[in-house]
């Protein structure tokens, strides 16, 4: 349940007056405005849409020239894309563990997994939450690491002044249907203070224009009109997204639950609202009377089927294991009544 649906029945009439504007409009250029926004928004100096978020992770990683034999670390759980983006770039992805709080890859496991054949780290900040990674960053900057900030997830969240898509040497988000602000078609974007590569990425994702391989993965312009609307409440959005979490909260803070409860200083903007049981058969029991609600996600990323032919390395990962058996994400968007947030919250206390 992303609340889309209810979102437009509300802006029903601002949604057909932007259709009918952008209709007499050239589709195919004419997105500046939104990277315009995006760049205000983050204080990056540069922002390029794209067609998705896998392809604002995969440029990212093309535009650092990897080879075959080069490593990228990644994390064992996200949402596949986050590890995949590797392959497509032509590198080999190393897959590393997580916090069991945060869901963000450890230092411990960067230590454990690195090697001299490593040149960048894609670091997803999972579910509109982001955590202090000063001393992982300062680990991949004396170690010569490209450190690719993921934070599709992560659109309008910061932590102690830190913001989500300017926190990497190169950022990314997601405009995709699940996202906190949507496009119509999904859409991209990458952010960085390089100005060479963002010319690289403006070139790659329309074709190379005919100067080097590129792809196409430009945005139209009405995809763009809509999301920058979306922008302009995202603000509001994500309070009501903060009201339901805080009512979540305080009806399972005395459970045998493990809740993500926010750090000090963090804005979390609950991309998704996750919960941990202690059995797996439970959150299963649980997941089957919870109406919309999801596993985000059911299973590490090496254990996908694409991994049994792909390149890459891994060394356990424990902790994404004991998180994929026991995690249910409930259902979270700003546009939940209140009965049907009291439902999921009645279950969860009859069952546990």
């Amino acid at each position: 349940m992303t609340g889309w649906d209810r979102e437009y029945l509300e802006n029903k009439e601002e949604y057909l007056k932007l259709f009918d504007s952008t209709m007499q409009k050239e589709q195919e250029r004419n997105i500046e405005f939104l990277e315009k926004s995006l760049k205000e928004l983050t204080g990056r100096k540069f922002a390029v849409a794209c067609s998705s978020g896998t392809d604002a992770l995969t440029f990212s990683l093309l535009s650092l020239g990897l080879k075959p034999d080069d490593e990228v670390l990644v994390t064992s759980f996200s949402w596949i894309s986050s590890a995949s983006c590797v392959s497509l770039a032509g590198a080999t992805p190393v897959f590393c563990d997580v916090d069991l709080d945060t869901y963000h890859i450890t230092l411990e496991s960067i230590e454990e997994m690195v090697s001299n054949k490593t040149k960048a780290i894609v670091y997803p900040f999972l579910f509109g939450s982001i955590s202090d990674t000063a001393e992982i960053q300062e680990y991949c900057k004396q170690n010569n690491i490209v450190f690719i900030e993921d934070a599709c997830q992560a659109l309008g969240s910061n932590y102690n002044g830190w913001i989500a898509g300017n926190i990497g040497d190169i950022s990314t988000f997601s405009f995709n249907a699940n996202k906190q602000v949507a496009g119509i078609a999904g859409g991209g974007a990458i952010l960085t203070d390089d100005k060479e590569q963002a010319v690289l990425f403006r070139k790659l994702r329309k074709h190379g224009e005919h100067e080097v391989l590129g792809y196409n993965s430009k945005m139209l312009g009405m995809n763009a009109e809509f999301i920058n609307f979306r922008l302009g409440k995202m603000v509001k959005w994500n309070f009501q997204r903060q009201v339901i979490a805080e009512t979540y909260d305080e009806a399972f803070k005395d459970l045998p639950v493990h809740i993500q409860k926010p750090e000090v200083g963090l804005n979390h903007t609950y991309h998704k609202y996750v919960i941990r049981f202690e059995t797996k058969e439970l959150r299963d029991k649980i997941k089957d009377r919870i109406k919309e609600s999801g596993i985000h996600y059911p299973k590490p990323i090496p254990e996908h089927p694409m991994y049994e032919t792909l390149i890459h390395r891994s060394n356990g990962f424990k902790n994404s294991k004991q998180i994929c058996d026991t995690i249910l994400t409930l259902p979270m968007n700003p546009y939940l009544r209140d009965e049907e947030i009291e439902e999921v919250i009645n279950i969860i206390l009859m069952s546990v």
